[in-house]
């Protein structure tokens, strides 16, 4: 919790009233919302809003997601949406707060799905596969012994097998989800989950990020069976590829404890009437995303924690 008494020198250097308020706000959003670039967000794709809202720089495909959304039953699953607003001449889609009544709130984002990336950005990749060097040496900054024998000798490596690369180093690929980060209620935050990889190791996190608790761990066990029972009969699930999509895990010092579905920027609708089962293997032009494989394997290690 931020103080008056703590902001005070702020804003006795500050003489334009204005500033000092926008002094205040800018302070108590990063300490407070610093779990925002868990998922990648880049710093100003938030704003502070007002009445219980945030504001995230706006997406044409996201806010059509959120305008489906607010009509299927999925709209228990997400945050509310209110429209398209502007701020500073930034145009932003505003949605509910989801920390707002919260204590000392920990946070953890799971990214949903066996591939983070849309099949239209591989073939895109794929249509000028120029071998690039700084892919390579991200590669070689994770796994030395990833190239191949020609990557090494080129020092390069393409779009398309970098991006088929990554999503093997983490659970991605095998168990269709992988943690993003964490943020604790003393407000530090950990991204370092990029091999993060089997059941036991993502088992352990899960377990440190509730300190043991388990009475949160069963709270969040009931949600995401709800939340598995809810997609299942979904239209709008039914009817996207969700892509980049995360569930963010939210508790706090009072054992509240929520799952909400977040991040939209990537869903995109199917063409011709086609379905997804989200559980069957991806082959290139299938389009499957593998969520709820990864959701059935999330309830089967919350489950096997709560029974050790």
């Amino acid at each position: 919790m931020v103080t008056f008494s703590g902001l005070l020198p702020v804003i006795m250097n500050n003489n334009n009233p204005w500033r000092k308020i926008k002094t205040i706000v800018q302070f108590q959003f990063k300490k407070r919302y610093s779990w925002i670039q868990l998922a990648g967000h880049t710093a100003g794709s938030f704003k502070a809003g007002t009445g219980g809202k945030i504001l995230k720089k706006y997406c044409e495909s996201e806010k059509v997601c959120f305008e489906l959304l607010m009509k299927d039953s999925l709209h228990l699953c997400v945050p509310g949406y209110y429209g398209v607003v502007e701020r500073d001449g930034e145009r932003y889609i505003q949605l509910d707060d989801l920390l707002a009544d919260l204590e000392e709130p920990c946070v953890m984002d799971c990214k949903m799905g066996i591939r983070t990336y849309l099949e239209e950005e591989l073939i895109k990749a794929r249509e000028k596969p120029k071998p690039r060097n700084d892919l390579y040496r991200k590669m070689i900054e994770v796994d030395s012994q990833a190239p191949t024998a020609k990557e090494h000798t080129e020092q390069a490596v393409n779009k398309p097998r970098y991006m088929q690369w990554r999503e093997t180093l983490s659970s991605t690929a095998t168990l269709g989800f992988r943690i993003e980060g964490v943020k604790k209620a003393d407000g530090t935050c950990s991204t370092n989950f990029k091999r993060t990889k089997t059941k036991e190791q993502i088992l352990q996190v899960f377990t440190d990020f509730v300190e043991g608790n388990k009475n949160i761990l069963k709270s969040y066990l009931i949600r995401l069976k709800e939340l598995r029972s809810i997609l299942e009969t979904s239209e709008f699930f039914k009817r996207h590829e969700v892509i980049g999509s995360s569930l963010l895990f939210i508790h706090d010092k009072n054992q509240q404890a929520r799952v909400w579905l977040i991040d939209f920027g990537k869903t995109t609708p199917l063409p011709n009437g086609q379905t997804l089962d989200h559980r069957l293997t991806w082959k290139e032009g299938n389009r499957e995303d593998g969520y709820l494989l990864g959701l059935d394997n999330l309830i089967d290690i919350m489950s096997s924690i709560l029974t050790d």
